[in-house]
């Protein structure tokens, strides 16, 4: 067995930082570029600090709004969550608030402009963690992602399948 020098558990902790931040490096909005304009007459993004990812989505998702963007950092962001009912399991990086409707995750514009067209009465949508591949993170999409609604019960309902 190799000894354990201090040089060694560095270089463990910066390749497993570097792993788990990967996701976030690219932007991943390429595939998801549409023509699509969402009309909210507000729209929130609440994210924690640092969150690459999160200003990625931030960008693509401004860029589809006919009102202005505002993003809310927040420290304490489960506090954001728990306030809007979103399930622990539904759970992704950030928060939207768009007229009504609370957005979790990254989820592609075409969805939401659903979302705001139909006027379904549910609280909200979500895409549980941070899928490779999803607008604002880095990768590639691979299978079907499975966008929930917020406050269905004890078992979360699909909204859609993108």
């Amino acid at each position: 067995m190799p000894e354990l020098t201090r040089r060694t558990l560095l270089a463990a902790g910066a390749s497993t930082i570097g792993l788990a931040t990967a996701g976030c490096l690219g932007d991943g909005t390429n595939e998801w570029e549409r023509d699509t304009t969402i009309p909210a007459s507000s729209a929130t993004q609440y994210q924690g600090p640092n969150c690459n990812c999160c200003d990625e989505y931030a960008r693509y998702l401004e860029g589809h709004l006919e009102t202005p963007f505002d993003v809310d950092v927040r420290d304490d962001l489960a506090a954001v969550k728990d306030e809007r009912g979103i399930d622990r399991r539904l759970q992704s990086c950030h928060t939207v608030e768009l007229d009504e409707y609370v957005v979790e995750g990254h989820i592609p514009v075409d969805v939401i402009g659903r979302l705001l067209e139909d006027g379904p009465d549910i609280a909200g949508i979500a895409l549980p963690g941070m899928p490779a591949g999803s607008p604002g993170m880095g990768g590639t999409k691979d299978g079907t992602w499975t966008v929930y609604v917020i406050g269905s019960g004890d078992e979360p309902r699909t909204f859609t399948e993108v």
